[in-house]
């Protein structure tokens, strides 16, 4: 990846401020004569939830009661992306994740790997540069560990 010239300020968390961009070499302005493109939390958010499932040995993201809790809104359309928190400044963004790693992978092989992935994923598509991606493991998933929650959400009596 080049290197940009222009210095760029810490985030500021202000999710309604509108991500600029002077430009490095080789990387989109977001902010030119033509106009201002501004990118959500909620955009940036989503990018590093589905960049975070592509990678080998993830699980699944939040944690158990986070999973659940996110799998009933997204079934009515009101969920967001469960286990992913963002900053976003003007240039930069940070991004906090919460996974669950299958049992057997090396956690901090899944973890490069989710950092790898993300910050590429994020920077291609929103312009923006990614100052550091944070990941806590908060569980090992067994195969088996879903069939057992769904006999528990089972009736027991018709």
């Amino acid at each position: 990846m080049a290197e940009s010239t222009a210095t760029t300020p810490q985030t500021t968390g202000q999710s309604n401020s509108p991500a600029r961009r002077t430009g490095g070499e080789g990387s989109p302005s977001l902010q030119s004569e033509k106009g201002l493109t501004s990118i959500a939390d909620a955009v940036v958010s989503k990018v590093a939830g589905i960049a975070a499932r592509e990678v080998a040995g993830v699980h699944a993201l939040g944690g158990g009661v986070g999973r659940a809790l996110g799998a009933m809104t997204q079934r009515v359309g009101i969920g967001g992306d469960s286990g992913v928190s963002v900053e976003v400044g003007e240039r930069e963004t940070a991004v906090d994740l919460v996974v669950v790693v299958e049992y057997g992978e090396s956690i901090p092989r899944v973890a490069e790997g989710i950092r790898d992935n993300v910050t590429r994923r994020i920077e291609g598509i929103t312009g923006l540069d990614v100052t550091e991606v944070n990941i806590a493991v908060n569980d090992l998933w067994f195969p088996g560990d879903d069939a057992q929650d769904d006999d528990e959400s089972q009736s027991r009596v018709a």
